[in-house]
């Protein structure tokens, strides 16, 4: 299956619960077969929950959900020692981070140490307790959520722990039309999470998402898009209105998710559209604003856009 096949199925099976979301959703999955990890920006009842969900429903793989609060401790996200009466030895207890699909809900909840058990896991695919290293299932996929409007009680990810975050989606409130459908949905009556399991059919497995991203891999790049997007990340640490632009990281980023939408677009190759097509995800939680900048109002994605304009397209 292709990813582009595999990207129509999973389209079809997630509408039937999550409706208006389909930009998002299609971004999410770049994510995930760029092999990367994904952070979610929206505010609470929009979905992003139960669009996790119905994902890990459709691609037939293992699920958990992580309420991130202020208590919460490595050891409740990676697992413990716990000692074994019957046995007489500790063994380990594994903890929910062991998930082919991991929901980290309102991740900015927690404190700094236990996100950094998170993201060490992220970055490693390994959780190591009592110096033993313990594997992540493959494929192995976060997706943290962000409240935007509520800060209080809140410890803010910092810009170098943001960057191990391959793409940042904005999930926005659905269209007049969608949220009719929605509120039509409710009128049935039914559970929406119990209409997951009920009505959403896995259309693939563990073995076919790791095709696909092997099919992401082998896609073709030429220089000149490779030059294109090194313009790019060059050129936004010259912006005036940006003191800290894209680094090499996000270079090597923007190139994997640019493969990824080629591939769900059903090409073997990348074009510029591509690498225009995801600069939003990929750039907008890499670039610092300067406070003067951010006085007038100015937002990390209207200045994407400006970079965009001010960098030739290569023909």
């Amino acid at each position: 299956m292709t990813p582009a096949e595999l990207w129509e199925r999973l389209r079809a099976e997630v509408g039937k619960i999550v409706v208006g979301q389909e930009d998002a959703l299609q971004q999410i999955v770049a994510g995930l077969l760029a092999n990367g990890h994904v952070l979610i920006e929206g505010v609470p009842g929009i979905a992003k929950t139960l669009m996790a969900k119905a994902l890990a429903r459709v691609l037939g793989l293992t699920f958990s959900r992580i309420q991130f609060t202020p208590d919460l401790m490595p050891s409740d996200v990676t697992g413990t020692m716990v000692f074994d009466m019957q046995a007489t030895t500790f063994r380990f207890k594994r903890g929910p981070v062991f998930a082919n699909i991991v929901l980290a809900d309102e991740i900015n909840r927690a404190p700094p140490k236990t996100q950094a058990a998170l993201l060490e896991a992220m970055e490693e695919r390994q959780v190591t307790v009592d110096g033993t290293p313990h594997p992540l299932p493959h494929p192995f996929f976060v997706l943290a959520t962000l409240n935007p409007i509520e800060y209080e009680g809140t410890y803010p990810l910092p810009e170098a722990q943001l960057d191990r975050f391959l793409l940042k989606v904005v999930v926005d409130y659905p269209d007049e039309f969608h949220e009719r459908a929605i509120l039509r949905h409710a009128h049935k009556g039914v559970d929406i999470h119990r209409r997951v399991e009920a009505e959403v059919q896995p259309v693939a497995d563990a073995e076919t998402v790791l095709a696909a991203q092997s099919q992401v891999d082998a896609i073709t790049i030429v220089d000149e898009v490779v030059n294109y997007i090194a313009a790019l990340v060059r050129h936004s640490r010259q912006l005036f209105s940006v003191r800290l632009g894209a680094s090499p990281r996000a270079g090597v980023y923007w190139l994997r998710v640019a493969k990824a939408w080629a591939a769900l677009k059903g090409r073997d190759f990348v074009v510029p559209d591509d690498v225009k097509a995801v600069a939003k995800p990929v750039l907008r939680h890499r670039l610092l604003l300067k406070p003067e900048a951010e006085l007038e109002g100015l937002t990390p994605d209207a200045v994407i856009d400006a970079l965009l304009d001010s960098v030739p397209v290569p023909r």
